[in-house]
């Protein structure tokens, strides 16, 4: 299957204040901790994906020195895939760099893949496959 875009990660030092969003109307559909992230994150419906606001919960976290270097904005893409193994297999096959040559455990359960900015034209791309 071809991949879909499942969200839009949004680095943000608060979700409670990131108002904008509310203020277009969009409405927080679960909130969410992933501990091996280090983030919390608020899941706000667009049509058939999502944007995803992501808090950090530690300085330490990735999400918290993303916005440090560079402040709130958009951290990654996320693309939905059907078989994540065979999509990290055939892209380091084709010399894209990875940051996770297998997947991790990610939101909702998932199992989540990054590929380094260098591979998306400066843009941090990940995949995640719906566990069955």
């Amino acid at each position: 299957m071809k991949p879909v875009l499942d969200h839009i990660g949004i680095a943000v030092r608060s979700i409670e204040g990131a108002a904008v969003y509310r203020a277009l109307g969009l409405t927080v559909d679960h909130v969410e901790t992933v501990e091996t992230q280090g983030v919390r994150i608020a899941f706000l419906p667009v049509g058939d994906s999502s944007l995803e606001l992501l808090e950090p919960t530690s300085a330490a976290s990735p999400v918290a020195k993303f916005i440090e270097k560079r402040g709130e904005g958009i951290h990654h893409i996320c693309f939905r895939v059907d078989d994540i193994d065979a999509h990290l297999e055939r892209l380091k096959a084709a010399g894209f760099r990875l940051i996770n040559e297998s997947p991790v455990p990610g939101a909702h359960g998932c199992r989540v893949a990054f590929l380094h900015p260098a591979a998306g034209n400066g843009v941090l791309i990940e995949l995640s496959e719906k566990v069955k």
